[in-house]
């Protein structure tokens, strides 16, 4: 997934440079993307992922890159971040353990 947000999925946008005569010639603009590894201590993993810069941000924000998953719509996410983000909600839906009478 070169190019691609794997949070956010902001990819790479088309459009025309637009010269002083109204001559339009094609151009595209990529995504400000960066490599950045996060651990999951919950998960006793490590992930690297490419990030947008605003992504990052958005973490930031957030509180962090759990929070920011679980928040993120799954056609966004790339099959990575989907099985951590099914890990994380198992995690979360650890039966309740009953007390002995």
């Amino acid at each position: 997934m070169s190019r691609v947000c794997e949070l956010t999925g902001k990819r790479p946008s088309t459009g025309h440079n637009v010269s002083h005569s109204n001559r339009r010639t094609l151009r595209w603009w990529a995504p400000n993307l960066k490599v950045r590894t996060f651990t999951f201590d919950k998960l006793g993993q490590t992930v690297t992922v490419k990030l947008s810069t605003k992504a990052l941000r958005t973490i930031d924000k957030l509180g962090g890159i759990s929070a920011a998953i679980r928040k993120a719509k799954d056609e966004n996410l790339s099959p990575k971040l989907q099985r951590v983000k099914r890990a994380l909600k198992a995690l979360g839906k650890k039966p309740a353990v009953k007390a002995a009478s």
